[in-house]
């Protein structure tokens, strides 16, 4: 918290105890506050203990009067140790690597920094406070300004006892029927910002600076062949995977069974990592839903002890109110659930887990690339113009790939029922709008004049995508909106449960290697994931390698929506309030069950909505009870 006028921040004290009851779930080893001697600033830190800190503790005065609170795993931290001077550190803390880094070369420092971070630091000297968030969004940093005070905090939930009311953003609402997450920054709730991926902020003399630090370039090298960047991507993967390693307690995976996070947990176990520990979730639906057997190909190959999550219908009705809870606002497809189930598992055994995310965004694993593709070699070949240069596949070398589609045919029949061979970006938006099949659920002329299509042809066309390559505007709209939502999803669901889930692909050099890796390399023939299986399948089980049905996080939400959990859906949708929301028909939405395909993530989208608008809406007078408290403090 931090005053915009330089005077004491109102009931600062009490303010940092709602925080810290609102976020006790993300460090559950304990915590610590700190407020100058104006009480114009004050910071909270919750504490969870991977690495030895006895002398480390949060928030951390530098020894020139700074002080940070951060939210992070710096991973060169040894390095940067000896760069700075290892014998004048007073710790072994990260933290102090980042104080250190910031009075060697202010904000400048970020450019050093490897890892996963979102922290404040305010600094002494100049009177300003310096927040950051890492190159990928990994860790977050929510903010909002509430009559002059500057509020922060790693999830939103802390900041709504301080806001006069508990309102939706209507654009952040436009862009979630849209997407299934939010552009920009905005979030669902009206008046909270998240700070973007690759950003920093300054506060000084009471405004508010948002600036980007660092962002992704596709300039493609021609110069290099495809095993060049296959020796490279493996020397890089291995480096990352082994500075993920480092911590005081040990480390396990998730391993779903797919690509990305079996190339991360063999590098794990090859690095010499004893009984490391692997979790998978499956469901007892079928084998459409049981992706176990690949995991334990992976984890009998490498000498992993694989524990298996089994996760029910009971569950969800149980747990899904709780879910909703811990995202703050609801975010990309129903995985978040089951993903909440195999943290709550893990944390029994593991602090801290690897994951695969980013894999996709970075080497082309969704299916809709390959959509999208099928429909541009069709266009093409009707027009004559395949040798233009703009494609990276034939419709002849795209044929064989096709049988990754066989599980998303009511994808393709939506994407083809209204045209086709529009322009590039009209197509692709078509292929990630979740909203193509709202028509009776949503009120959309009382949402007002903003238009999701606009935001997404300006992140679309961005001018850091050199050249015109189709495959390389979906991804990097991909990687940075998609991606960001996912790894809310990743950051809550494992921090719901005290638990550090880390993800050796985003690491900048990784991701930065990618970005220059040409199209018809990563992406030939169609093929998903071509560079990936190129550069690790001859180091993985057939039975992974060889996949071609894999489906992320698959959820029988539609058959349970249908069937067993009929009852407590319907009865969620069915209240007086849900009945009564002003942008949403929650009995079209109900009727529409019926309908839903398989794998269908139209219902998901509009029931989670309304298990958030049950959570925080309807519930709003318990903040506004936080918020009475309060003004009673000041």
């Amino acid at each position: 918290m931090m005053s915009l006028a330089g005077k004491p921040v109102p009931g600062l004290d009490a303010g940092l105890d709602v925080m810290n009851s609102l976020l006790a779930h993300r460090g559950p080893d304990g915590f610590a506050t700190w407020r100058d001697p104006s009480g114009q600033v004050g910071f909270l830190h919750r504490r969870l203990a991977i690495i030895d800190l006895t002398t480390g503790d949060q928030p951390m005065q530098g020894e020139n009067g700074d002080w940070i609170t951060a939210n992070h795993e710096i991973y060169n931290y040894v390095e940067l140790r000896d760069e700075l001077g290892a014998g004048s550190f007073r710790t072994t803390s990260d933290t102090e690597v980042i104080l250190r880094a910031y009075q060697k070369w202010g904000p400048d420092a970020l450019d050093h920094l490897r890892g996963m971070f979102a922290f404040a630091l305010w600094d002494a000297d100049q009177g300003t406070l310096f927040c950051a968030r890492d190159r990928f969004g990994m860790k977050p940093f929510y903010y909002a300004v509430v009559d002059g005070t500057f509020l922060f905090a790693s999830e939103a939930k802390a900041l709504l006892p301080f806001l006069p009311s508990i309102e939706t953003d209507l654009e952040g609402l436009r862009d979630y029927l849209t997407f299934q997450f939010c552009l920009d920054g905005k979030t669902l709730f009206k008046g909270i910002r998240e700070l973007p991926a690759g950003h920093s902020l300054t506060v000084a003399g009471g405004s508010i600076r948002e600036q980007r630090y660092w962002d992704v370039r596709f300039v493609p090298d021609y110069d290099h062949t495809s095993r060049y960047f296959e020796e490279e991507l493996r020397a890089r993967m291995a480096d990352s995977v082994n500075v993920h390693l480092r911590a005081d307690v040990p480390v396990g995976a998730y391993l779903s069974g797919g690509l990305d996070s079996s190339i991360v947990a063999a590098l794990a176990a090859d690095n010499g990592q004893a009984g490391m520990m692997a979790f998978n979730g499956r469901f007892p639906e079928g084998a459409r839903y049981d992706e176990s057997e690949y995991a334990r190909a992976l984890a009998d190959d490498r000498g992993l002890d694989l524990h298996v999550s089994d996760i029910t219908v009971d569950d969800f009705v149980r747990e899904i109110h709780r879910v909703i809870y811990h995202l703050d606002y609801p975010v990309a497809g129903p995985g978040a659930f089951p993903q909440f189930m195999v943290s709550r598992d893990a944390r029994q055994h593991r602090k801290v887990v690897l994951g695969g995310q980013g894999g996709d965004e970075l080497f082309g694993g969704y299916t809709r690339y390959l959509v999208a593709y099928l429909e541009q070699c069709l266009k093409a070949a009707i027009d004559g113009t395949l040798s233009n240069g703009n494609f990276v596949v034939s419709y002849e070398s795209i044929l064989p790939n096709l049988p990754a589609l066989r599980q998303y045919k009511p994808m393709l029949q939506e994407f083809w029922a209204e045209g086709l061979f529009e322009p590039m970006d009209r197509r692709y938006f078509r292929l990630v709008s979740r909203g193509n099949t709202h028509h009776d659920e949503i009120r959309w002329d009382e949402l007002g004049p903003y238009s999701p299509f606009e935001t997404f042809r300006s992140i679309y066309y961005a001018d850091n995508i050199e050249g015109e390559s189709y495959f390389d505007r979906m991804t990097h709209f991909d990687f940075k909106t998609l991606l960001p939502a996912l790894l809310q999803v990743e950051d809550r669901m494992s921090m719901a449960h005290g638990l550090e889930s880390r993800l050796p692909f985003l690491d900048h050099p990784i991701v930065e290697l990618a970005a220059t890796i040409p199209a018809d390399i990563k992406f030939e023939g169609g093929r998903l994931k071509r560079l990936l299986l190129a550069a690790f399948g001859s180091q993985l089980p057939l039975q992974i390698t060889d996949r071609t049905d894999k489906m992320g996080f698959p959820t029988p939400l539609t058959e349970w929506a249908q069937g067993p959990a009929h009852e407590f859906i319907v009865d969620v949708l069915s209240s007086r309030a849900a009945q009564d929301r002003a942008w949403v028909n929650n009995r079209a939405v109900i009727d529409s069950l019926e309908g839903e395909a398989a794998f269908g993530r139209g219902f998901w989208g509009l029931f989670s909505l309304e298990l958030w608008q049950q959570q925080y809406h309807d519930r709003s007078h318990e903040f506004q009870a936080m918020r009475t408290e309060l003004r009673r403090a000041v």
